[in-house]
């Protein structure tokens, strides 16, 4: 593994924590708080958004609009079945979705789940350090690199690693401040 493969592989998980941030609950609606939902539509699971238009038509409601109104009673159930923690209203054409402002308490459960999810995104980023650390170490055994040239390539490697571990810190301190913000 080279230096340029590390680093596009760091890069992958800092945007996949930053997706995994995007369907935290922050007291405004948000059509990816539903990225997740998925529906069981005739057998087959579906995710949300591709069966319905999702609108946000104000701060605190989304309406699903599904293409097939045979399936609002599906969608309602997969809303229920998901962790997005919102009751589903079903008038017959479309479903809403009226998100109340968070708790206190609320808030602090969603900074603690960004918080775990940031850390997950750092332990990525470290493995695949370590990865590549091992792969330059193995070259150095092999005789392919020299020991100065091993530990130059470790040290770009390592500051490579505290650049997206940092970058990853910042995307938590925004999405706490966000969850915060009343």
């Amino acid at each position: 593994m080279n230096i340029e493969e590390a680093e596009k592989k760091m890069k992958k998980a800092v945007e996949a924590t930053q997706s995994s941030f995007n369907t935290i609950r922050t007291g405004r609606a948000n059509a990816s708080l539903l990225d997740r939902v998925i529906v069981e539509y005739y057998g087959v699971p579906t995710p949300l958004k591709s069966m319905a238009n999702i609108g946000i038509p104000d701060a605190s409601t989304i309406t699903i609009q599904p293409f097939d109104k045979s399936s609002l009673s599906l969608i309602e159930k997969a809303i229920n079945m998901s962790d997005v923690g919102l009751t589903p209203n079903n008038d017959g054409s479309i479903v809403r979705l009226n998100i109340p402002p968070l708790t206190s308490e609320r808030r602090q459960e969603m900074v603690k789940l960004a918080a775990k999810l940031a850390e997950e995104g750092k332990v990525s980023v470290r493995n695949i350090r370590r990865d590549a650390v091992d792969s330059v170490r193995k070259q150095e055994k092999n005789s392919d690199l020299s020991k100065d040239e091993s530990r130059d390539l470790q040290d770009k490697i390592q500051k490579k690693t505290d650049k997206y571990v940092a970058k990853i810190d910042e995307l938590l301190a925004a999405k706490e401040k966000d969850i915060t913000t009343v």
